[in-house]
C-alpha cells in the first residue's frame, strides 16, 4: 500500500504542471478570481478541466486486483483490470472554482472517457467521477463568498471525492469480489494521493493570485508615487512647462527609452532617445496618437503607427494613453520604446493607472483654476464694496466745507479725485505695493485732518525697505477711517493715529494705532468676523479686509485687533513678504 502511495504521489508532478499551465489561460484566471465569465468560456473551461481528468487517467497505474500487479501508463485495460489514478482532482477543482455545472460538465467528459476505456470498474468510474463534480459543486456553493478556497476544503473535498468513488465501486462493479479486493488495495491511497493533489493544485492557484495581487501592489504603489512627484507640475494645468518636468521624473523612474505628452495639437514635451528630431511646439503626426486623441483609448502602436519620418530614429514602438478631462480627451501620455516587440504587461498596466491618475490632477488644476476665478470675481465685488463706504464719509466731508472754506473744499475734491483715482484701479487689481496703499492712505488723512483741523496728528513709522510688499488693494484705507469715525472722533483735542511698517524676518508687520475711546471686549469678538451694525457706518470695513486677506495669504494673516475703553486700539496684521 505504501509503495503505491509513493508511486501516486510521484505522479502528481505531472498533474502540478499541467495546473501550473492552466493557469495561464485568461478564462482559467477569471475563474480562479470568481468574476462571470460567459457561457462560451464555461464550456471552454468545461473542456479543459475534463481534458485534465483524462490526463490524470492516463498518467494512472494499471492494476489487477487478483494477481496484486500494476503498471506505470494505461493505454488500454483488460476485463480484469482497473485504474488508480488522479482523474478525480481536475473534475473537483472545475466544481469548486466554477460550481456544479462546471464540476459536472468536467466530470461527465472524464467520466465518459473512463467508462470507454474499459474494465470492470469502468461504469462505476464514470459514474462516480460525475458525483465527484456535483460534491464538489455543493461546496462552492457553501463557499461562495470565500474569495479562495482554502487548502483545508480542497484536501476534504479531495479525499470525500475519492472515497465516495471508493464506495461507487462497491455498489456497481461485478464481480464484487473483485472490487471489494481492489478497494482494498487502491482505497486508502488514492484517497490520500488525490486529497493531497487537490490541494497542491488550489495551493498553486492561491500563489498565482497572491503573486498578481503582490505584482498590483507594487505598480499601485509606483503610479502613486509618480503621481504625487508630478502633483505639483500638472496641477498647474496641460502646459510646456508642467509637461517637461513630469516627462524627465516618469524617464527616470520607468524602464522607457523616452517620454512625450502632448495635447490635442502639439508635442508639449519630449525627453529620451530621439529628442533631438522630436521637439515641442511640432504638430502631432503620428497616425497612432491622433487614433488615441480621437477615440480616447490606450494603444499599443508598433513603428508603422509611430513613424516620425526621421529614418535614424530608434523608436521602434510606444503605449500612447489618453489624457481626460471629465471623459473629453485633451492629450495624450506616450512611452516610446527602441525594441519592436515593445512594453511588458507591466509597463502596460501601469501605463494605464498613469494616465488615470494624471488625468485626475489635470481634472484638479481645472477645479483649482475655477475657484482662482471665483475668487477673484469675490475679491472684486468685496473692493466694490468698500468705494461707496468711503464715498459717503468723504462727501459728507467735503459738504460740511463747502459753505465754510470753500478753497479747502476745492483742495479736498482734488485729494478726493486722487484717492478716487488709484481706488478704480485698485479695482482691477488683486494686488498692489505697499507704497501704493501708503498714498492712498495719505489722501485719505488730507481730507480727514482738514475736516478735524487741528485735533488730528498723524504720526508714520515706515520702513522703506518693507513698501515693495504686495497687498490687497484698500487694505489700510478702511482701518485708519474706522480708527478716526469711532475711536478719534469722540475726543476733543489730542487725537493722534500712528501708522507703522517694519519689515521683519519673513513677514512684513502693519499696525494702527490710536489713542481713542476703545472698544467693549465683547464688540470685539465680533469685529473682523461678521458685518456688524453701525450707527456711522456699513460696518462691511474689517469683515471685508478680514475676508480677502485670508484668501490671499491664509488665517495668519488676519486682522489682530487689541483695545481697551479710554485707552485706545490698535489694528495689525503680517502678510508674506
Amino acid at each position: 500500500m505504501w509503495e503505491l502511495i509513493l508511486v501516486m504521489l510521484e505522479r502528481l508532478g505531472i498533474i502540478v504542471t499541467v495546473a501550473f499551465v492552466m493557469t495561464r489561460f485568461k478564462f482559467v484566471r477569471h475563474l480562479i478570481e470568481r468574476r462571470e465569465i460567459s457561457k462560451r468560456s464555461r464550456i471552454s473551461v468545461i473542456a479543459i478541466f475534463g481534458l485534465f481528468g483524462i490526463i490524470g487517467t492516463y498518467t494512472g497505474l494499471k492494476i489487477n486486483p487478483e494477481q496484486a500487479t500494476y503498471f506505470r501508463w494505461v493505454i488500454d485495460l483488460g476485463d480484469g483490470e482497473a485504474i488508480a489514478n488522479s482523474r478525480v482532482i481536475g473534475v473537483v477543482v472545475a466544481g469548486l472554482l466554477g460550481g456544479w455545472k462546471v464540476g459536472v460538465g468536467a466530470g461527465v467528459i472524464a467520466g465518459a472517457h473512463r467508462y470507454l476505456l474499459g474494465g470492470f470498474t469502468g461504469f462505476a468510474c464514470g459514474v462516480s467521477t460525475i458525483i465527484a463534480g456535483a460534491i464538489a459543486g455543493y461546496f462552492y456553493k457553501k463557499k461562495k463568498n470565500t474569495r479562495i478556497i482554502s487548502l483545508q476544503t480542497a484536501l476534504i473535498v479531495g479525499m470525500l471525492a475519492e472515497a465516495v468513488q471508493m464506495g461507487v465501486i462497491l455498489l456497481l462493479a461485478r464481480p464484487y469480489d473483485r472490487a471489494l479486493l481492489l478497494v482494498q488495495d487502491i482505497g486508502v491511497p488514492m484517497i490520500v494521493a488525490n486529497g493531497i493533489g487537490t490541494a497542491i493544485f488550489i495551493l498553486i492557484i492561491r500563489n498565482v493570485i497572491q503573486e498578481e495581487e503582490k505584482m498590483g501592489s507594487i505598480q499601485a504603489q509606483k503610479a502613486l508615487k509618480l503621481a504625487d512627484l508630478t502633483l505639483k507640475y500638472l496641477r498647474k494645468g496641460l502646459t510646456e512647462q508642467s509637461a517637461y518636468p513630469t516627462c524627465q521624473i516618469l524617464l527616470k523612474e520607468i524602464r522607457v527609452d523616452a517620454v512625450s505628452i502632448t495635447n490635442h495639437e502639439k508635442i508639449l514635451a519630449f525627453t529620451g532617445v530621439g529628442e533631438d528630431h522630436h521637439l515641442p511646439n511640432q504638430k502631432v503626426q503620428t497616425v497612432a496618437t491622433r487614433r488615441v486623441l480621437k477615440e480616447g483609448k490606450l494603444v499599443i502602436a508598433k513603428q508603422e503607427e509611430i513613424d516620425c519620418g526621421v529614418n535614424h530614429c530608434l523608436l521602434q514602438a510606444a503605449i500612447i494613453a489618453p489624457l481626460k478631462i471629465k471623459e473629453q480627451t485633451i492629450g495624450t501620455l506616450k512611452f516610446h520604446f527602441k525594441n519592436e516587440k515593445g512594453p511588458s504587461p507591466t509597463t502596460i498596466e501601469l501605463s494605464k493607472g498613469l494616465s488615470t491618475l494624471l488625468s485626475h490632477q489635470l481634472e484638479l488644476s481645472e477645479v483649482d483654476r475655477h475657484l482662482e476665478l471665483a475668487k477673484q470675481a469675490e475679491i472684486k465685488a468685496l473692493q466694490a464694496q468698500v468705494s461707496p463706504h468711503f464715498l459717503f464719509n468723504a462727501l459728507n466731508t467735503i459738504v460740511a466745507l463747502v459753505r465754510t472754506d470753500p478753497m479747502k473744499a476745492r483742495k479736498l475734491l482734488i485729494s478726493l479725485s486722487h484717492f478716487f483715482r488709484q481706488n478704480l484701479a485698485g479695482t482691477t487689481a488683486t494686488e498692489t505695493s505697499l507704497e501704493e496703499e501708503i498714498k492712498h492712505v495719505k489722501a485719505y488723512l488730507e481730507i480727514e485732518q482738514t475736516r478735524f483741523s487741528d485735533k488730528l496728528s498723524v504720526q508714520y513709522e515706515i520702513d522703506d525697505e518693507a513698501l515693495t510688499c504686495r497687498l490687497p488693494p484698500m487694505t489700510l484705507q478702511p482701518i485708519v477711517e474706522n480708527a478716526i469715525k469711532h475711536g478719534l472722533k469722540q475726543l476733543q483735542q489730542g487725537s493722534l493715529l500712528s501708522i507703522i511698517v517694519k519689515k521683519q524676518k519673513d513677514v512684513v508687520f502693519i499696525s494702527i494705532c490710536d489713542n481713542g475711546t476703545g472698544i467693549e471686549a465683547e464688540r470685539i469678538q465680533e469685529l473682523g468676523n461678521e458685518k456688524v451694525p453701525s450707527k456711522t457706518g456699513t460696518g462691511i470695513g474689517l469683515a471685508n479686509i478680514n475676508r480677502r486677506l485670508e484668501m490671499m495669504y491664509g488665517v495668519e494673516s488676519t486682522l489682530r485687533i487689541d483695545s481697551e475703553l479710554g485707552e485706545g486700539t490698535t489694528v495689525s496684521f503680517s502678510i508674506p513678504k
